[in-house]
């Protein structure tokens, strides 16, 4: 349906005539989806630059029983910001909500709208000495509030845990159009139920997030960075027993990748460098954060610990920082790669991290066993138990594409053998909404009903996505 004149002219009054977006022509950033799974189709699209006005819009939709959808930088990967249902949902784009509201650097906090991209969250750290830990390669875009929304995770959650860990406090409008200001500071307040945890994770199903308390760190004076050559996932796990053992909190990252991806970086990517290691079925990219120069490597050390105890193959340390980002650029470059492969899909699980060998194995077998056709792109973050079970088709790109729910099922049921969960860090949405019904616990989906039904009984929050 067309949105009525008298409601787009009360957006208009909220937000002024050209941040009401009704041409269609002018959609593309905010409909396209980044996995081309979803196109939306809003009934309008709002760019609201304050509470204040995020909360009389949603009133207004409120009053009209319109459902609404809120979108940051649109990386999300499985369509939690994209629309349901064609020309009936509100699209309220948040980017214009992009300021440093404080910063508190004897408290290590800092307040920002929800609309701040992670990049620039990083800068605003870093201009006061202070260092944000979440990272990820969609970083540039992706905005605060959406890391909130599907809690995100990123490289460092082995050091600093997900978003979720890496928030004091959150300011949220209400479905009915209340503002409820939990944005305080503090590390301890055991004085009831802890809200804002109800809302991080909730890809929007509760209300909107639109300003952030954020917990902030020392920076790292120094860090170690290597790529490591093992034969196995099991080799993977008795490397990353012994760093943990030998570094402690200083290990920051440890990601397992497959040999299979990086060779499509080589192939499809020639401007991405690749360094040469022997060859190896697995690589391991791990990285240490140093808060005091060291005379000696720490990292040097513990590998030549690894070497003798045939652990470990191959490795090469980076000699700076534009090596370090070397390496990391060959791991973030991987879902592009694939892409330009064909077919290119992909799931996210996590698993306990001693299953994870065993379970790779198996789950391996079912799936050529059903698609013999199908070749896989494993990497992730084996130090947190999360990795990234991708897939391609590049003889036949449509393969994975008719045949992705089967696929998916053949997968998740095999995670949830091993006790496993099958989002780790994109969250739900609409692409594994079937499937949480299917497989999640039916206590924790009725918990969660009865939650969505106390905060939004008119249902208009992202509907369709999650619950």
């Amino acid at each position: 349906m067309p949105l009525p004149n008298d409601l787009k002219d009360k957006f208009i009054e909220i937000v002024e005539v050209n941040h009401v977006l009704t041409d269609p022509s002018l959609y593309g950033p905010y409909t396209d989806d980044f996995t081309d799974h979803y196109k939306s189709q809003p009934l309008v699209i709002l760019r609201p630059n304050s509470t204040e006005q995020v909360s009389q819009i949603i009133k207004l939709c409120a009053e009209n029983r319109l459902g609404v959808v809120v979108q940051g930088g649109n990386t999300n990967l499985t369509g939690s910001a994209s629309t349901s249902t064609p020309d009936s949902e509100v699209l309220i784009s948040l980017t214009r909500m992009k300021n440093l509201v404080s910063v508190d650097t004897k408290g290590d906090s800092m307040v920002v709208e929800a609309g701040m991209t992670l990049a620039d969250v990083h800068k605003c750290a870093e201009d006061n000495g202070k260092f944000f830990p979440l990272s990820f390669a969609a970083e540039g875009n992706a905005t605060i509030g959406g890391c909130l929304a599907c809690n995100a995770g990123g490289v460092a959650v082995l050091r600093y845990g997900t978003t979720r860990e890496l928030v004091l406090g959150i300011e949220v409008v209400l479905p009915d159009g209340r503002i409820w200001n939990g944005l305080r500071s503090l590390r301890k307040d055991n004085t009831g139920y802890d809200l804002k945890n109800l809302f991080m994770g909730s890809e929007g199903t509760l209300g909107v997030i639109t300003k952030v308390v954020l917990k902030l760190f020392p920076i790292p004076k120094e860090k170690e960075t290597s790529l490591v050559c093992v034969e196995s996932p099991a080799k993977a796990v008795a490397l990353l027993n012994r760093v943990k053992d030998s570094a402690g909190s200083l290990l920051t990252a440890f990601e397992l990748i497959s040999e299979k991806p990086i060779s499509r970086v080589k192939k499809n990517l020639p401007d991405v460098e690749v360094p040469e290691l022997s060859p190896s079925p697995w690589k391991v990219l791990l990285e240490l954060s140093l808060f005091e120069k060291k005379e000696e490597s720490v990292l040097e050390s513990i590998l030549e610990q690894a070497f003798e105890a045939e652990e470990i193959t191959d490795a090469i340390i980076a000699n700076s920082l534009k090596d370090s980002h070397k390496f990391w650029h060959v791991r973030e470059s991987i879902p592009l790669a694939d892409r330009t492969e064909g077919g290119s899909i992909h799931s996210d699980i996590s698993l306990p991290i001693a299953s994870i060998p065993e379970f790779l194995e198996v789950s391996l077998k079912r799936l050529k066993e059903e698609f013999p056709w199908i070749e896989d792109s494993i990497f992730g973050h084996l130090g947190d138990g999360n990795l990234h079970y991708n897939f391609v088709s590049p003889e036949d790109p449509t393969l994975t594409y008719r045949f992705e729910e089967e696929i998916r099922r053949n997968l998740y049921t095999t995670v949830i053998e091993y006790n496993g969960s099958i989002s780790a860090e994109h969250g739900i949405g609409m692409l594994k909404k079937h499937h949480n019904d299917e497989f999640k616990d039916p206590i924790e989906l009725e918990l969660m009903k009865k939650i969505k039904n106390a905060i939004d009984p008119e249902g208009i929050m992202n509907p369709g996505k999650l619950i």
